[in-house]
């Protein structure tokens, strides 16, 4: 089943095996299974069936079927039917149906046939089988006709009547001759449909820098746009080399801390504002957003000059340049220069440090006790 399951489809009861996985990006949770009420627990005449890759859609059914997750069902296709997987039942679908904007009176909606029989299962599995085999023969084609394109993946009907070859390319390229010789050598209908990179880096999966499987071949279903604004806003260098992922688009990540990065830059001032002292002007040079703290240089040419000062002390040095005040230093800590001349007092530290003082005292007060007890010892006998 390539990336929506990680193994080939099995001849079994309840087909469990097929239907999840830990890894497999287009299992769905029926979070209202164990609640009871009678709008929970009513009959819906929807459920959805996954298929290979990304593709899931909402088919009509009826109570006799009794469908459960998990199930094989022939659903209707044009031409023919196709082989998929149950998903989701009840009443979650509608609500399923409703965030992805899908309108249950639509007459679009395609109806579920039967469950699968054991026939159909085993044509499924020859189909899904013979998938590889056809995407390499239908390369060499394309080569052969000189065309622009790369063919990612095949992806066969469940009873094998027709098949959706998903390619790449930069420009438009006309693939009718490609059609008529694909239809002659396979013999079933064919239907080119064009992705972009990072569906097809989803399709053919792979290791990130992170050393964790890709994202999009794990749990990303839909993309969501990457600029370079963001990566500029997380203080992240322009590099192609480390920005760019396995599609050769800007990684899907960048988007993941973008939002906390947009909050924390509230506190921090603008970097462009040059900060007045008695000293000289500071430029900016770098910032630490997380942690709130700016660096800036008093002289372009001397990088000893480099001072780093927190967000809120940036902050300070503006107002006060607006209302016509130049501190001495960008540091809060007050300067030497600054600092009140105190009087110095000198004392004889000379016996703190004997080795002997500790002796002398414990002699001292031997003898207070001794002059002591003699005292004590007259009194009592006048």
């Amino acid at each position: 089943m390539s990336r929506g399951c990680r193994c080939s489809p099995n001849i079994q009861e309840r087909c469990l095996n097929v239907f999840k996985h830990s890894s497999s990006k287009m299992d769905a949770t029926d979070w209202l299974k164990n609640i009871k009420g009678p709008q929970v627990n009513c009959f819906t005449d929807f459920i959805e069936v996954r298929f290979k890759n990304s593709r899931k859609d909402f088919f009509r059914t009826s109570p006799e079927m009794d469908l459960r997750e998990g199930d094989i069902v022939a659903v209707e296709a044009n031409p023919g039917h196709d082989i998929g997987i149950v998903t989701l039942t009840g009443h979650a679908v509608k609500l399923q149906m409703r965030s992805k904007k899908v309108n249950p009176d639509a007459v679009e909606i395609k109806k579920v046939y039967r469950k699968a029989k054991t026939s159909d299962i085993e044509k499924w599995i020859a189909a899904v089988n013979e998938e590889k085999n056809t995407m390499f023969k239908s390369r060499e084609m394309a080569l052969n006709l000189k065309l622009d394109m790369k063919i990612s993946d095949v992806e066969y009907q469940g009873d094998k009547t027709k098949a959706i070859f998903y390619y790449t390319a930069d420009e438009r390229v006309d693939f009718r001759e490609l059609i008529k010789v694909l239809a002659e050598k396979f013999g079933v209908r064919i239907e080119m449909k064009q992705i972009g990179m990072r569906q097809e880096a989803s399709r053919l999966g792979g290791i990130g820098s992170c050393g964790r499987e890709l994202c999009c071949a794990s749990w990303i279903n839909h993309f969501r746009s990457v600029s370079t604004s963001a990566a500029r806003l997380q203080q992240l260098s322009l590099n192609p080399q480390k920005l760019a992922g396995q599609c050769s688009k800007l990684k899907c990540c960048i988007n993941y801390e973008n939002d906390i990065y947009i909050d924390a830059l509230e506190d921090i001032p603008d970097s462009s504002i040059q900060l007045k002292t008695k000293k000289g002007f500071a430029n900016h040079q770098k910032t630490d957003v997380m942690k709130k703290l700016m660096w800036y240089i008093l002289s372009e040419n001397d990088e000893r000059n480099l001072v780093m000062i927190t967000a809120k002390r940036a902050k300070e040095i503006i107002e006060m340049n607006k209302k016509g005040i130049f501190p001495l230093s960008l540091d809060e800590k007050v300067s030497e220069e600054e600092k009140p001349k105190a009087k110095l007092n000198f004392t004889d530290s000379s016996d703190e440090d004997s080795l002997t003082r500790f002796d002398n005292s414990a002699q001292q007060k031997k003898k207070r006790r001794k002059k002591n007890k003699n005292r004590n010892n007259n009194n009592n006998q006048q």
